[in-house]
C-alpha cells in the first residue's frame, strides 16, 4: 500500500486491518442493517420530557418559540420553534441540525436567529459556511415548521468548563491555536469567551469519547438518541404534519443517522458529509468529529450504505465538489453506492460547485426538494 498522510511509515496498518477485520463492507440496505447499527453504534432510546415554552417573539414574517425539554441528563436541551406568523393550520416539520464547524458555544444559534441578534462568532461562521444565512429561519419562511434544538455538548447543553481535565483548559489561558476544526480565528491572539469555550470543546470531545465508549455507547449514538427524541417531538405536535431533516456537515451526519434510525422521517436531505469511509484514509480522518467513527461501524458497513438504509424512502445528497474535507473519488464512490441502493429511484445526488459549505444555492434547492417530498 501506498504511504497514507497522517500515517507515514505505519501506513501498512491500514493494509492489515483491512485484511483482516473486512472493514468497509458491501452492506444491503434495510431495517435490519439499520437496526444492527444503532446496536453497534449504541443509540439511547431517549424522550423529549416535561416540554416547556421558555418564551416567544416575533420577527418580520416568523413566529417564534423558545422550548425546552429533558432527556435525562445534563443541561435542559433548549429549542428554536419557527413557523410563518400567519399560519394557522397544519404545516409540514423539518428538523433542522446544527452543524459541528469546531464551534460548541453555540448550537442551534448557528443556522436560527432567536429573540436576541447572533453573536459576532456565529455571524462569522455564517459567512463562511451558510451563505450569511440562518437558513432554518428561512426554510420556516417557506412554509415549514422548523425545529432546530442543541444537543449534548452543543449551546444550552455545552459541558462547564470547571468539568474539563484541566490538563485540557490549561492550554486555553493564554493567546491560543485556533479552535480545533477552525480556520477562521486569528492565531495567537487573545480569543473571546466563546473562542475560548470552543478551542477546549473540541480537546474534551475526545474525553466525551473515551466516556461513551467506556459506558457502551458512543457520541454519534448519543446525539443519535437526543436527535430521535427531538424528532418524536416535533411530529407530535398537532400542528406539524409529516416530518422531514436536514443538515450540513456534523448536521448532515446527524441527518444521516436520524435518517437511518427513524423510519418516520419522510425526507432527509445531508449537505457536505457523505463520502466512502475508506477513500477518507489518505489524510482526511483527522478533520472530522469522533461521531464520524463510532467505534465498529466500519466492520458492519461504509458510510454510504448506512445513509442508504433508509432506502426507498426519499434522500437529497449535496456533495460540494470543492469540499476541503472529502477526497473527491470518495463522494464519487458514495454517489455510486447511493445509487445502486436506489434503483428505482427515490436518491438523488447533486454535486455543487462549492466548498465544505451549506451555500444559498444549496440551500434553495433543498427547500424547494423538501417542499415537493414533504407537502
Amino acid at each position: 500500500m501506498a504511504e497514507l498522510r497522517h500515517l507515514g511509515e505505519f501506513s501498512g496498518l491500514a493494509e492489515v486491518a483491512v485484511r483482516q477485520r473486512g472493514v468497509f463492507p458491501d452492506a444491503a440496505p434495510g431495517p435490519v442493517l439499520s437496526g444492527r447499527a444503532r446496536d453497534v453504534i449504541g443509540v439511547l432510546d431517549l424522550t423529549a420530557e416535561d416540554v416547556r415554552v421558555e418564551r416567544t417573539w416575533t420577527a418580520g414574517d416568523l413566529a417564534g418559540e423558545e422550548l425546552s425539554w429533558s432527556v435525562g441528563y445534563g443541561p435542559r436541551t433548549h429549542a428554536y420553534l419557527l413557523r410563518p406568523r400567519e399560519a394557522t393550520g397544519p404545516l409540514p416539520g423539518v428538523l433542522a441540525l446544527h452543524c459541528h464547524a469546531g464551534m460548541k458555544w453555540a448550537g442551534k444559534e448557528k443556522i436560527a436567529d432567536g429573540p436576541e441578534p447572533p453573536t459576532p462568532e456565529v455571524l462569522r461562521l455564517r459567512e463562511q459556511i451558510y451563505g450569511g444565512r440562518a437558513y432554518a429561519c428561512e426554510l420556516a419562511g417557506r412554509g415549514f415548521t422548523v425545529l432546530a434544538h442543541d444537543v449534548v455538548g452543543w449551546g444550552s447543553r455545552r459541558f462547564s468548563l470547571a468539568d474539563m481535565p484541566r490538563s485540557i483548559t490549561a492550554q486555553t489561558d493564554g493567546p491560543s491555536p485556533s479552535p480545533v476544526g477552525r480556520d477562521d480565528v486569528p492565531v495567537g491572539l487573545p480569543l473571546s469567551p466563546a473562542d475560548r469555550y470552543d478551542a477546549a470543546a473540541g480537546l474534551h470531545e475526545h474525553v466525551l469519547e473515551k466516556y461513551c465508549t467506556l459506558l457502551g455507547t458512543s457520541l454519534a449514538g448519543v446525539v443519535a438518541g437526543e436527535d430521535l427524541a427531538a424528532a418524536a417531538y416535533l411530529r407530535s405536535r398537532g400542528d406539524v404534519r409529516s416530518v422531514g431533516c436536514v443538515g450540513l456537515s456534523g448536521g448532515g451526519l446527524r441527518a444521516g443517522l436520524l435518517g437511518a434510525f427513524d423510519p418516520d422521517v419522510s425526507a432527509v436531505v445531508i449537505a457536505a458529509m457523505v463520502s466512502s469511509y475508506r477513500d477518507l484514509l489518505d489524510g482526511y480522518v483527522a478533520s472530522h468529529t469522533w461521531m464520524f467513527y463510532p467505534p465498529g461501524l466500519s466492520r458492519l458497513c461504509d458510510w454510504p450504505a448506512l445513509v442508504a438504509a433508509r432506502a426507498p424512502r426519499p434522500l437529497l445528497v449535496q456533495y460540494a465538489g470543492r469540499d476541503e474535507l472529502f477526497p473527491p473519488e470518495g463522494m464519487r464512490r458514495a454517489h455510486e453506492t447511493l445509487s445502486r441502493r436506489y434503483p428505482d429511484g427515490g436518491y438523488e445526488g447533486v454535486f455543487h460547485d462549492a466548498p465544505h459549505a451549506f451555500t444559498a444555492a444549496m440551500q434553495e434547492q433543498a427547500f424547494t426538494w423538501l417542499t415537493a417530498r414533504l407537502s
